[in-house]
């Protein structure tokens, strides 16, 4: 029988300000690993994971069996049911590429209009959102750049526009893996009822929408400049406020994990509609030379969570003078084609509206399809004497986002005509591209379980509760920074939702508002992380140049943030409270 152990908040009674010293150590290693030593992900992870471990046996006096056992829980979260929807998600994608099918698809993008503007919109935005939300962790920033440069973007553009598009989407992105992780490590950290999936994606619903607004005509103004925003307006702020639209609505009244699928949806559907109707007065030639773009091809190549490399290839277009010559030259697609390159995601939507149907819900949430046990061995009290909620371990099996996503690849192979073997040789393929990856998220969430349940959170929330009412301002500035570091607003979620949440507590704040302050403010890291940048850089032919790309997206990242600091700081007074979740 393993030692049961007790959370202490103040391991130096009386001295909060040196215990968070001790208890910040395993963070601040990992933003110096690697931001400033610039390390690879997993192995910055694993050190500092080792440090948290060690600090909380010799520091905060636990025994080291309970440790181990937590790191090992939060490790398997790390891969179920978080790696398990990543991994299955860019396997369908896998199979459209495998089948020729992604071409199809990108080739169809390019029809709606020859405007590069209005493309950096449908493909960045509303396509980039899609990628988020099956996908995420870098996997739109290294498709997308793919696609504008072999429509001719030029390099620092191509770049510029997928990091900045894959903001608002962030939140809910691989099928809201990160506010799943959020509720799960906020659960237990406060008596607050409504610290729930629910909840809290209700929450992030009601802020970054706010963001989704704004990110089309910031994308124009980068491609374009201030004739871009000029002459097609139009097209971004449509883009901009359906997407806000339906992501509200979605995750407010729908499902929290579809919910970047039918933003992105409808608003591409919105922006397609209206160019049957209008276009901008003016579609000057934005495209770049030959020699920027490179030898007639492009290649994404990046890292996912900073090591894993997800690739694609596509040949670049013809070189004519005309964007529209260039774009009727091109061999049309037949419509059945058109028809199996989007089936994929139809599939992938029928398949989470069953699961998320009231009768079928209810269904999937008992035994056997959903096991509910203590993690085994692992005995931890809260500061107040009671147990540890986060023990308790979900193994929702059947109902799981990933599970469904193989049973949507099994679908699409069929469909797209892939046969057996293919499929599972892309399958395979998948499991070693995101190797690195897979050991990085594990290392992150254990290191945030060690964290969470040694009390070392509890500490730092009890030190930040001292700025009492200015931590409202400070909680979005708080989780971009971890994504910066971390590259994942899963990550960050999971390095601070709990210290969010006991810092609320605390300071007589919301903790639901924080929380989804947290990964909100978040997703405005993503842009500015080494990891998306160096996705994108070598995407275009730019790696080594990181900081080009960097000075040319960090001033968005700034100004978004502060926007959303405000945002949190009014949702937090009487004058935008009736916006917070009650």
């Amino acid at each position: 029988m393993l030692e049961q152990y007790k959370i202490i908040t103040d391991p130096f009674s009386g001295s909060v300000a040196l215990s968070a010293i001790f208890a910040s150590l395993s963070l601040i290693a990992l933003f110096i690993l690697l931001g400033v030593v610039r390390m690879k992900a997993w192995l910055a992870g694993l050190i500092s994971l080792a440090i948290a471990l060690v600090v909380a046996v010799i520091v905060y006096s636990m025994p080291l069996g309970q440790a181990l056992l937590s790191a090992s829980e939060g490790a398997a979260f790390g891969f179920f049911p978080i790696l398990w929807i990543v991994i299955n998600a860019i396997w369908v994608y896998n199979l459209t590429v495998t089948s020729g099918h992604f071409d199809v698809l990108r080739r169809s993008f390019e029809r709606v209009s020859p405007d590069l503007r209005i493309q950096a919109i449908i493909i960045a935005f509303c396509f980039g959102a899609l990628l988020e939300a099956l996908a995420g962790f870098g996997t739109p920033v290294a498709i997308t750049v793919v696609m504008l440069m072999a429509l001719g973007f030029r390099p620092v553009h191509a770049a510029s526009v997928a990091l900045i598009a894959n903001t608002a989407p962030v939140a809910f992105g691989a099928l809201a893996a990160p506010i799943t992780t959020l509720a799960t490590v906020t659960h237990g950290a406060s008596d607050h009822p409504g610290l729930t999936l629910d909840n809290l994606g209700a929450m992030v619903g009601r802020q970054t929408p706010v963001l989704a607004i704004i990110v089309p005509l910031v994308l124009v103004a980068v491609v374009d400049g201030k004739r871009g925003v000029r002459q097609t307006w139009p097209a971004a702020v449509l883009a901009g406020v359906t997407f806000a639209i339906a992501q509200f609505v979605a995750a407010n009244y729908i499902s929290v994990p579809l919910t970047d699928i039918v933003a992105s949806l409808v608003s591409a559907a919105a922006v397609v509609l209206l160019l049957r109707v209008w276009r901008p007065s003016e579609s000057p030639d934005l495209r770049a030379s030959q020699d920027a773009v490179g030898d007639g091809s492009a290649a994404a190549a990046g890292t996912v969570d900073g090591d894993t490399t997800v690739s694609a290839t596509t040949t670049r277009p013809g070189t004519s003078t005309s964007t529209v010559e260039r774009v009727e030259a091109r061999p049309l697609d037949s419509r059945a084609d058109a028809v199996r390159a989007y089936a994929p995601y139809a599939i992938i939507i029928a398949l989470f509206s069953i699961a998320n149907l009231g009768a079928v819900k209810t269904a999937l949430a008992k035994e056997p399809w959903t096991v509910k046990f203590q993690w085994p061995g692992l005995d931890v009290l809260t500061a107040a004497g009671k147990p540890q909620s986060s023990m308790t371990f979900v193994l929702n099996w059947l109902p799981a986002a990933g599970t469904l996503m193989i049973i949507a690849g099994i679908l699409t192979a069929v469909v797209l005509g892939v046969r057996p073997g293919a499929a599972l040789r892309a399958y395979a393929k998948t499991w070693v591209d995101l190797r690195h990856a897979i050991v990085t998220v594990m290392a992150v969430l254990a290191l945030a379980y060690v964290l969470n349940q040694s009390g070392q959170t509890n500490t730092l929330g009890a030190f930040f509760a001292g700025t009492g009412g200015a931590f409202v301002f400070l909680s979005s500035i708080l989780g971009w920074i971890g994504v910066a570091v971390t590259g994942s607003d899963t990550s960050a979620n999971a390095l601070f939702g709990a210290l969010q949440v006991q810092t609320a507590t605390r300071a007589g704040l919301d903790p639901v508002l924080l929380a989804a302050a947290n990964s909100s403010g978040g997703v405005l890291g993503k842009m500015i992380s080494p990891q998306n940048l160096a996705i994108a850089a070598a995407a275009v032919g730019m790696a080594g140049r990181e900081g080009e790309i960097f000075r040319k997206v960090v001033g968005w990242s700034l100004v978004l943030l502060l926007f959303m600091c405000v945002l949190v700081t009014l949702q937090s007074t009487p004058i935008l409270d009736w916006m917070v979740v009650k």
